[in-house]
């Protein structure tokens, strides 16, 4: 009541002074309501009233006569997050006043205080996980303002680990009662190791400890143990730089699916949601603001995180899309990205037949360095460096086809069936990448000619598809301006004489294609038919 009662006089007190507009007005009240911030701050451990619109509303005061007043708003505005949001975060109504709070303020924050939101984003994140899509768009308007070069890393896992956040946040009210008035931080931090390894076991897999038998080694309590410092990094206030999200050990997918039960509750699915429409900005701000540096970075953050998401059949579909499409992105724009991250993209590509989700990445990668000539023109030895590795990886697929012929594949037809497929379509998108990158790089065509040749002659040993492919390209091959045209850049910086510019293609009309098979003659066709005798009348 005290707190109800004192935030309506601090609104009247501010609604006066703007009124009137005086600096002496203003030096004679700051001094209450500076002594009433810090007595509401004092008593935040011990309270379990809702202080939060109070303190909004001083901190308002704070913010609008700071220069009068010689007041340092921000560290005021710290003390806030810290004393009173990281308890408060679960009242809808405290989390909806302070990212209203904060959009209004949003120009002077930015400008003023550009630290401030970058800090704290994952004590932000905590809002809109517990309180749901209604803050969806009020965060979002402040999330620019959250991508700094301090925690634009950081911030990548922390949306694709909205999900994940939420999971934490509903196992730790379980398991301390309830978050309401409670630091999630210091009340995970404060639990003795003996009690978090007994709640994490309740939430994962229904059942009590009773004794664990002092076996330190057994595998299961490990994993748990990862799954408890997941949980402890996600449940930071603030931005602590970029850590080591825990998805090394091979039960987390298998132990979070147990924790979230056969039931999702409603905030985990409007995670679900959620995460990827968050993602989907944030990328777009990247592209537009972020520069190279950082952007290079984060592609390795990408390419891991990748096929370590919380599982959920159409959340990883959304999330995926979004990652690949944001690193083709990337490469677009910045081709020499391919030639810097040379070593964890090939490292990516060996990884293919591992799973779905590495294999989808391994395609779009061998795609990005055929597409972008390994980073270039001017990256030749680069070039050469990937060029020998998907030459490598080319003959250990052809190895093992060989190798497979020798078995009896009788016993699980169809599943041999659906690795020969998915085999098919990774050696097509390698054995285009090695044509493209022999097109872009012509010192390279002898070693390619040879490849593809041993490819398009084991017609017994791989998928038609496969050596068909490699055919096409050898023959591609002997017309060099032909295969200049359809495998080399699309961006058309390469003039050659009889080649297509595609990009002229909305203003060119069919007579300015030059017909190579027609020897690169001046002067009109000399056939005597017709475009339309040969594609037909519309």
């Amino acid at each position: 009541m005290f707190y109800l009662f004192s935030y309506y006089q601090v609104n009247k007190l501010y609604e006066i002074c703007k009124a009137e507009n005086s600096e002496d007005l203003v030096a004679r009240i700051y001094p209450q309501i500076n002594k009433l911030f810090q007595r509401c701050i004092a008593s935040m451990p011990n309270s379990r009233s809702s202080a939060g619109l109070l303190l909004l509303a001083i901190l308002q005061f704070f913010l609008d006569y700071g220069e009068t007043t010689l007041h340092d708003a921000d560290a005021s505005i710290r003390t806030f997050f810290r004393s009173c949001l990281s308890r408060q975060f679960t009242d809808s109504l405290v989390a909806a006043a302070t990212l209203n709070f904060l959009n209004r303020n949003k120009t002077k924050l930015f400008s003023v205080f550009p630290s401030l939101l970058p800090e704290y984003f994952p004590l932000f994140l905590k809002l809109i996980a517990w309180n749901g899509g209604t803050l969806e768009k009020t965060f979002l308007k402040l999330l620019p303002g959250m991508m700094s070069p301090t925690s634009f890393l950081p911030l990548f896992p922390a949306l694709i680990d909205l999900p994940t956040l939420v999971l934490a946040l509903e196992r730790l009210g379980q398991g301390s009662g309830s978050l309401v008035g409670n630091n999630a931080a210091s009340v995970q931090k404060s639990q003795t190791p003996e009690n978090l390894l007994q709640l994490m076991d309740e939430a994962y897999t229904g059942s009590t400890i009773v004794d664990r038998g002092g076996d330190s080694g057994d595998e299961n309590i490990g994993s748990r143990d990862d799954v408890e410092a997941l949980f402890l990094d996600l449940l930071k206030d603030e931005n602590d730089g970029l850590t080591e999200r825990h998805w090394t050990s091979p039960h987390m997918a298998a132990l979070l699916q147990a924790a979230m039960g056969s039931t999702q509750s409603e905030r985990i699915k409007q995670a679900f949601k959620m995460a990827p429409r968050l993602l989907e900005v944030y990328f777009r701000i990247a592209l537009r603001d972020v520069n190279d540096s950082l952007i290079c970075a984060l592609i390795p953050i990408i390419m891991a995180r990748n096929s370590t998401l919380i599982p959920d059949k159409t959340f990883s579909f959304e999330i995926q899309k979004r990652l690949l499409e944001f690193m083709l992105s990337a490469f677009q724009r910045s081709p020499h990205f391919i030639a810097l991250l040379k070593k964890p993209i090939m490292d990516r590509i060996g990884e293919a037949y591992d799973s779905p989700a590495k294999t989808e990445l391994a395609l779009q990668l061998c795609w990005a360095i055929g597409e972008h000539g390994g980073g270039g023109i001017s990256h030749k030895d680069a070039a050469r460096e990937l060029f020998e590795s998907l030459e490598l990886l080319l003959y250990e697929n052809l190895s093992s086809s060989r190798l497979a012929l020798n078995h009896d594949i009788a016993s699980n037809y169809e599943g041999v069936i659906l690795k020969k497929s998915g085999q098919a379509r990774f050696l097509c998108f390698v054995v285009t990448a090695i044509a493209k990158l022999a097109t872009y790089h012509r010192e390279l065509i002898p070693r390619a000619r040879v490849c593809l040749a041993k490819v398009a002659r084991s017609r017994y040993v791989l998928d038609k598809t496969v050596w068909m492919h490699a055919r096409d390209y050898l023959g591609l091959m002997n017309e060099p301006a032909i295969c200049l045209s359809i495998l080399g850049p699309s961006s058309g910086s390469h003039h050659c004489p009889a080649t297509v510019r595609w990009s002229e293609g909305g203003t060119k009309a069919v007579a300015h294609i030059p017909f190579y098979l027609l020897g690169e003659k001046d002067g009109p066709p000399f056939h005597d038919y017709s475009l339309s005798d040969i594609v037909g009348k519309t």
